[in-house]
């Protein structure tokens, strides 16, 4: 979040920012006592953010398939 309170855009946000946040959100829910309002709020702000954790988990895996990719071609190259 920034300092006047307003949730920073989920777009801006790295994986462990994300994570913790909708950690935070499931939390929050679980407890219940929230009006349907802030509930839905949550609910919607917790769906960005487990989307952008699984798109940075996308990217980083498919950083690492194409890492071993060329590391496996490389080897094959040398042989």
């Amino acid at each position: 979040m920034t300092d006047d309170d307003t949730p920073t855009p989920v777009e801006q946000l790295g994986y462990e920012q994300a994570r913790d946040e909708l950690a935070e959100i499931v939390t929050t829910l679980e407890h219940g006592g929230l009006d349907l309002d802030e509930s839905l709020r949550l609910w919607e702000r917790g769906e960005a953010l487990a989307t952008r954790c699984t798109h940075h988990l996308t990217g980083a895996r498919e950083k690492i398939e194409a890492v071993l990719a060329q590391k496996e071609s490389d080897d094959d190259t040398q042989d």
